[in-house]
């Protein structure tokens, strides 16, 4: 009779174990994503996202709007792919108020900044901040407070716009963030609460609203108190996220001279700084 020593594991038993293991593991990499994740290999780096980066990819590009300056003001939205900005260029072609990304969950910051968010300001334009939210990452208080902490402030200089939260797909993963419909809501709402008692201003809400109804079930709670941002990339800007009977701003292409993506602000460059100055 074979005698095992105490602890130790018979030589069919432990192959045995291996053999599982190394199926399992094949299965799981055999397992397809579920519908609402991107490949890994299409994933790209945290803390690269930026306004707009889902709209071609989920609604597509249909066309320009016409031109409709006189009653309504260009504006451009940077993040850090774009380097440091030519102001001065944008300026002269017509463009008067800009947003620039300054933070992403509670991990990221903007290295260009500085350069994109007084370049804007030094040429005379009217400036704001945006965020970039992970609710899948930490909390909308934790957020809004890291948002503020790195440029989303706000003061009444007639030149800076209230901080924007944008708030779309995800593209590090699943397009709600993992996130139930209600539990969506509930994040955004605890972002827009922490930054306005930070800053006593409400925040500007950039979605688009595919996005917004597959994400917060079409929720039209904010839309009494928070500017609406609309990214739709076609020559109307279609319809709006429920609640919304207007849109403060539009996000139309990500094609644009200078700077590709570019906005209209719904009015003239007064009412632009009528929002600045809350």
């Amino acid at each position: 009779m074979t005698v095992h020593r105490l602890g130790s594991v018979h030589p069919r038993l432990s192959l045995a174990g291996t053999l599982l293991a190394a199926l399992s593991l094949l299965f799981a990499l055999a397992a397809p994503a579920t519908a609402d994740e991107e490949p890994d290999a299409d994933k790209p780096a945290r803390g690269s996202a930026y306004m707009g980066m889902g709209v071609v990819a989920h609604d597509g590009q249909h066309g320009l709007p016409a031109d409709t300056r006189a009653g309504q003001t260009e504006g451009v939205d940077v993040a850090s792919h774009q380097g440091n900005v030519a102001w001065s260029t944008l300026w002269s072609s017509g463009v008067r108020w800009a947003y620039t990304k300054a933070s992403e969950g509670t991990y990221y910051t903007n290295p260009y900044f500085a350069q994109q968010y007084a370049g804007s300001y030094n040429v005379g334009m009217v400036r704001g901040a945006y965020h970039f939210a992970t609710p899948d990452t930490t909390s909308g208080a934790a957020q809004a407070n890291y948002f503020v902490d790195h440029g989303g402030g706000w003061t009444r200089d007639g030149k800076t716009l209230p901080g924007a939260l944008d708030i779309e797909w995800n593209p590090y993963g699943a397009a709600c963030y993992g996130k139930t419909q209600s539990g969506m809501v509930s994040w955004i709402r605890d972002f827009l609460n922490q930054y306005k008692a930070r800053t006593g201003r409400d925040a500007v809400i950039y979605t688009a609203t595919s996005w917004w109804t597959q994400c917060t079930g079409n929720y039209a709670g904010f839309a009494s108190a928070h500017p609406l941002w609309v990214a739709r990339y076609a020559s109307t800007v279609g319809t709006l996220p429920a609640g919304w009977s207007y849109y403060t701003m539009w996000q139309y292409t990500s094609s644009g001279p200078t700077v590709g993506d570019h906005n209209k602000f719904n009015g003239a460059l007064d009412r632009v700084v009528a929002l600045a100055n809350g």
